[in-house]
C-alpha cells in the first residue's frame, strides 16, 4: 500500500496562510491532552448547522407537526457528520483544501465557475446571518430592522482583531457563543416541559407520514436543505490544517482521528440546538393548536405569554443574536478559502469581509425598505434555496476526490464508505432538486 501521495510533486501555499500550522498540539501519551489540541475547527464548522437559516424550518416543523420531524434532524445531522469527516480527511491527507484540489483537477475555467457558485452560496448564507442578527437586535433593543442590518456590518472589526491575536481566540469566541445558544435553549426546553417519550421515539423512529404527507415532506426537505452548507465543506478542509501535527502518514492518521472526534462532538451539539428549536416549538405552539407559527418574530412574541416566564422571549432573541454573529465568522473564513483556492486571488481580510457583507446587506436593505419585516421571511427562504442549488457542486467533487486513490493514496475511502458517501450525495441532490421544483411552482 502506498504511503506517499505521489500525484503532488510540488508543495502549494495553503489557504489562510496566517493560521496554517499555527496551533500547537501536544505530543503527550495522554489521550485527552492530544485531543484538546485538535478541538476547535469542528466547532467553527458546526455554527453553519445552527445558523438563523435553520430556525424557520425548525420552528415551522415543530409548530405544524409536533415532534414528528425530529428524525429528519437526526438523519440530516448524520449526513453532515459524514460529509465533514470526508472534508477534514481530504485536507489532512492531501495538505490541500477542497477548492485547491478542484483548481488542480478541473483547470481554470471550471474552477472559476465553481468559485462564482461558492461565492453566491457564501453571500446567501451571510444574507441569512444579517437578517437573523438584525431581527435579534430589533427584538432585544427595538432597533429598526434597517439600522440593525447596517450595524451587522461592524462585526468585521471584531473578527479582524481576533485573527490578529491568534486563531485560538477566534475558536474561543465561537465556542463561547455556541455555549450561549445551548444554554438559552436548555432553559427554553426546561420551561416548555416537552413530553419525554414522544421526543425520544420520534428522534430514532421515522414516521411513515414524513413521506406520505406532502406538506410534511416539504418541510422535511427544507430542514435537510438548510442543514448541510456547501461553504463548510471548503472551510473544514482548510482550517483542519491549522494544527501543527506531524506531516507523516502516522501523524496524518492521528490528526484525522482527533479531527473526527472534534467534528462529531461539535455537530452533536448542533443536533441538540436544532432539535431543541423544534421541540420548543412543538411543546409550546403545537400543543396549544398554534399550527401556523413559522416566523422568528412570531415565535419570539408568543413564547413568554405561553410559557408564563417573562424572560423566555429574551432568551430566544439572545440565542438568535449569538447564532447570527457566530455564522458570520465562518462565512468570512470560507470566503478567503474559496477565493484563494479556486482562483489564487489574495485580498486583505478586511476587504474580503466588507465585500461579502456588502453583498448581503444591499438586498436586505432593499427588501426591508420596501416590504418591512415580513419581507425578510421570503428572503430567508430564498437564501436556503440558493444554498440548496450550490450544495451538490461541493458534495460531488468531495466524494469523488476522497474516493480516488490517485488523490488520497492510502487514505482513500474504503468501499463501504464510498457507497455510503455516494448514496448521501445522490440523496441530497435529489431531495434538494425536489425542493427547488416545489419552490419554483409556488408551493
Amino acid at each position: 500500500m502506498a504511503t506517499e501521495l505521489s500525484i503532488f510533486t510540488e508543495p502549494i501555499e495553503p489557504s489562510l496562510p496566517e493560521v496554517h500550522s499555527s496551533v500547537q498540539v501536544s505530543r503527550s501519551p495522554i489521550y485527552w491532552r492530544r485531543l484538546l489540541g485538535f478541538l476547535g475547527p469542528g466547532f467553527l464548522i458546526s455554527v453553519g448547522y445552527m445558523d438563523p437559516g435553520n430556525w424557520a424550518t425548525d420552528i415551522a416543523g415543530g409548530s405544524r407537526f409536533g415532534y414528528t420531524l425530529l428524525f429528519v434532524i437526526m438523519a440530516s445531522n448524520l449526513m453532515a457528520i459524514l460529509l465533514q469527516s470526508l472534508s477534514l480527511k481530504l485536507g489532512v491527507a492531501t495538505e490541500r483544501d477542497l477548492a485547491q484540489i478542484c483548481h488542480e483537477a478541473y483547470g481554470r475555467r471550471v474552477s472559476f465557475a465553481l468559485w462564482v457558485g461558492a461565492e453566491i452560496a457564501i453571500a446567501a448564507c451571510d444574507l441569512a446571518e444579517v437578517i437573523g442578527s438584525a431581527i435579534a437586535l430589533n427584538l432585544l433593543f427595538h432597533i429598526p430592522l434597517l439600522y440593525g442590518v447596517l450595524i451587522t456590518g461592524l462585526d468585521v472589526l471584531l473578527i479582524l482583531l481576533l485573527q490578529r491575536w491568534g486563531f485560538r481566540y477566534v475558536e474561543a469566541l465561537v465556542i463561547a457563543l455556541i455555549a450561549t445558544i445551548i444554554g438559552m435553549f436548555g432553559v427554553q426546553m426546561f420551561l416548555s416541559r416537552p413530553e419525554f417519550w414522544p421526543v425520544l421515539r420520534n428522534l430514532f423512529d421515522p414516521s411513515p407520514s414524513i413521506v406520505t404527507n406532502p406538506d410534511m415532506l416539504y418541510i422535511a426537505i427544507g430542514i435537510l436543505g438548510a442543514t448541510v452548507m456547501p461553504h463548510n465543506l471548503y472551510l473544514h478542509s482548510s482550517i483542519v490544517q491549522s494544527r501543527n501535527y506531524e506531516r507523516t502518514p502516522k501523524g496524518k492518521r492521528e490528526a484525522i482521528f482527533f479531527a473526527n472526534v472534534d467534528s462529531a462532538l461539535a455537530l452533536t451539539l448542533a443536533l441538540f440546538v436544532n432539535a431543541a428549536i423544534l421541540i420548543v416549538a412543538a411543546a409550546v405552539f403545537y400543543r396549544r393548536g398554534l399550527f401556523d407559527v413559522a416566523a422568528i418574530e412570531d415565535a419570539y412574541k408568543l413564547l413568554s405569554p405561553l410559557l408564563g416566564a417573562a424572560g423566555a422571549s429574551t432568551l430566544f432573541a439572545v440565542a438568535l443574536l449569538a447564532s447570527g454573529q457566530n455564522s458570520s465568522i465562518t462565512g468570512t473564513l470560507a470566503g478567503q478559502v474559496v477565493m484563494e483556492g479556486f482562483i489564487h486571488l489574495k485580498v486583505s481580510p478586511w476587504l474580503r469581509r466588507m465585500i461579502t457583507r456588502t453583498l448581503a446587506i444591499i438586498p436586505t436593505i432593499i427588501v426591508v425598505a420596501i416590504n418591512g419585516e415580513r419581507g425578510t421571511e421570503k428572503l430567508l427562504i430564498l437564501s436556503q434555496v440558493i444554498l440548496s442549488l450550490q450544495l451538490s457542486f461541493a458534495v460531488v467533487p468531495l466524494v469523488m476526490f476522497t474516493s480516488s486513490r490517485k488523490w488520497m493514496g492510502e487514505f482513500v475511502n474504503p468501499r463501504w464508505l464510498k457507497a455510503l458517501a455516494w448514496f448521501t450525495a445522490v440523496l441530497i441532490a435529489g431531495l434538494n432538486a425536489w425542493l427547488l421544483i416545489e419552490t419554483a411552482m409556488g408551493r
